[in-house]
């Protein structure tokens, strides 16, 4: 295990001066180093992976120095294209390096979302043709590791990947950030259920979101089958609610976004409205901070989602900073949507919350069951 100042001190060394990505659990204090002191070239917190090797490529073709992108592998899907068709050796041969957190590894528990992913990364590296290292958590055998990419990247310019397996980087301090709320996601999640019609269907984002969904619903002692907890494929709740909206007119269909998965993909906000979802709510939870992954800020931190909203076409927008406010809301979206509702919120979690205990496979089609039967 070592230090990320020291790791981000041997970037340096090595020429690297800019950096941009999206925040992950295994390198989150990689991420938490670079926000608090950001390389000489700049720092930038992308919305989505692709986004972060546009932001490279641009930093390389107008610095001549070779930049570098994070992600967690599960961010590898996002940025395939840009890898591929941008920054690739056969196209225009953009050097950059690729910090990518290792979640569900083989041999290291984690989550369902994450075994897939992690049993495939090495895979998916090799068929991008995308050479690749993985980091040692004895810093010296790193520093080879840093000696040979960089190497490569000098004799074929071209994207090289740093795998980093749980437990490569030291602790660090949180990022200091958030909205100054009192309103947890928690207390708002318990308030929607409670204002929901019974027949109401929740497609809960990636997060914290679905697991406290979850053990609201036990501590009510409601099943489950209510519930889509779309603990992976981060940023495409709405579509999932959308699509079940379109199928199932008679269904109302809740919506709890996160912050960060709205903005990876934000086009979905000009969509919901463009198609005939009057039975949608949309609900933006929003805390201004990659939350589970060490609390970096996102850019809902500042923007107006409820103006944005407006914009896209939403029959009503509206925002909620208190829990007044927000039964008020909910009340008021009440009628033929869609809605958009942003919930302002402190950041931050119970440690001991837990996590779903219904295989997932088998959640789904309780689900599809819940959505089928007679409203």
């Amino acid at each position: 295990m070592f230090k990320a100042a020291d790791f981000c001190r041997e970037l340096e060394r090595r020429g690297v001066d800019f950096c941009a990505g999206v925040p992950d659990t295994v390198v989150e204090n990689f991420c938490n180093q670079v926000f608090v002191q950001p390389p000489a070239g700049g720092h930038v917190l992308a919305a989505n992976e692709g986004g972060a090797v546009g932001l490279a490529a641009g930093h390389w073709l107008a610095a001549g120095k070779i930049p570098l992108v994070y992600m967690q592998n599960s961010g590898l899907g996002n940025a395939v294209n840009p890898l591929l068709s941008l920054a690739d050796p056969e196209v225009f041969a953009i050097p950059m390096l690729l910090l990518i957190g290792w979640r569900g590894q083989p041999g290291v528990p984690d989550e369902p979302q994450h075994l897939k992913q992690g049993r495939v990364t090495q895979a998916i590296l090799d068929s991008l043709e995308i050479p690749w290292q993985i980091l040692d958590a004895d810093f010296g055998k790193t520093l080879q590791v840093l000696d040979q990419a960089f190497r490569r990247l000098r004799q074929t310019p071209g994207p090289y990947a740093l795998i980093a397996p749980k437990g490569c980087f030291e602790p660090s301090p949180a990022v200091p950030a958030g909205h100054a709320a009192s309103l947890t996601r928690e207390e708002a999640i318990r308030a929607i259920v409670a204002a929901s019609h019974p027949g109401a269907a929740f497609v809960a984002s990636t997060g914290m979101g679905p697991r406290e969904l979850y053990e609201i619903r036990e501590a009510l002692g409601q099943g489950h089958e209510r519930d889509f907890l779309n603990t992976g494929a981060m940023g495409h709740a709405s579509m999932i609610a959308l699509g079940a909206a379109l199928a199932r007119p008679g269904r109302r269909l809740i919506c709890l976004d996160g912050d960060g998965a709205l903005l990876m993909h934000l086009g979905a906000l000009a969509i919901v409205p463009s198609l005939p979802c009057p039975n949608l709510t949309h609900i933006l939870l929003n805390n201004g901070v990659h939350d589970s992954v060490g609390g970096q800020p996102n850019l809902f931190a500042s923007l107006n989602a409820v103006a944005l909203a407006r914009v896209a076409g939403y029959r009503t927008a509206a925002r909620a900073a208190n829990l007044a406010e927000l039964r008020v809301r909910l009340a008021e979206a009440d009628g033929d949507g869609p809605h958009f509702i942003e919930t302002i919120l402190a950041r931050g979690f119970r440690q001991d919350l837990g996590r779903p205990k219904i295989p997932f496979a088998e959640a789904a089609r309780q689900f599809q069951g819940f959505l089928t039967a007679k409203a």
